[in-house]
C-alpha cells in the first residue's frame, strides 16, 4: 500500500509542479519539491495527527465582509505551528487559500496548486490578492509538509464581497 500511495504521491508532485500559479511573487512555487524527494524515496510518514483546540482564521477579515481589491488577507492559526513546507511534523504545517473552491480538502488528501488552490510553502501567514468585483468564497486550509490537507478541522471560510 506505501508502495502505491508513494507512486500516486510522485505523480501528485510532477503535476502539481507544472501548474500555472498567478500569485508566483507572494507563494512558494516550489513547495512541491518536499513531496517529491519523499514520495521518490518511497518513505511518506502518516499523516500527523490534530492537535487539540487547533484552528485556522482569517485575522482580517470577517463573514460577509465587503472589501476592495486588491485584498490583503492575514491568516492565523491556534495551538499548531505555521512553518514551511517539507518534513512531516507533528504540531506543524502551512497555510493554503482556496479562492472560491471547496470548504475543505479531505484529511491526507494533497492540496492541489492552481489557480484556485494558492500554496503558502514558505511559512507565509499573510498575502494580497486581486479579485473581480461580485461575490467571493475564501477558504484557509491548513496542511502538513507534504501539502496534505488536515481536512475541515484546519479550515476555515468566510464569504466577501468585492466592490
Amino acid at each position: 500500500m506505501k508502495r502505491y500511495l508513494s507512486v500516486f504521491i510522485l505523480g501528485l508532485a510532477v503535476a502539481c509542479n507544472n501548474a500555472s500559479d498567478k500569485e508566483t511573487a507572494t507563494t512558494d512555487s516550489s513547495s512541491m519539491d518536499h513531496m517529491h524527494d519523499a514520495g521518490a524515496m518511497g518513505n511518506v510518514p502518516d499523516l500527523p495527527p490534530v492537535p487539540d483546540g487547533a484552528s485556522v482564521y482569517f485575522k482580517n477579515i470577517t463573514e460577509g465582509a465587503t472589501v476592495k481589491s486588491p485584498l490583503k488577507i492575514e491568516m492565523g492559526a491556534n495551538v499548531i505551528k505555521v512553518d514551511t513546507a517539507g518534513p512531516v511534523i507533528e504540531g506543524v504545517g502551512h497555510h493554503h487559500l482556496i479562492i472560491d473552491g471547496t470548504d475543505s480538502i479531505p484529511a491526507g488528501v494533497i492540496v492541489p496548486k492552481d489557480s484556485t488552490h494558492i500554496h503558502f510553502g514558505k511559512g507565509q501567514t499573510e498575502t494580497e490578492i486581486a479579485l473581480s468585483p461580485g461575490m467571493h468564497k475564501l477558504t484557509i486550509q491548513f496542511a502538513d509538509g507534504l501539502h496534505r490537507s488536515y481536512g475541515d478541522k484546519m479550515a476555515a471560510t468566510v464569504h466577501v464581497k468585492v466592490e
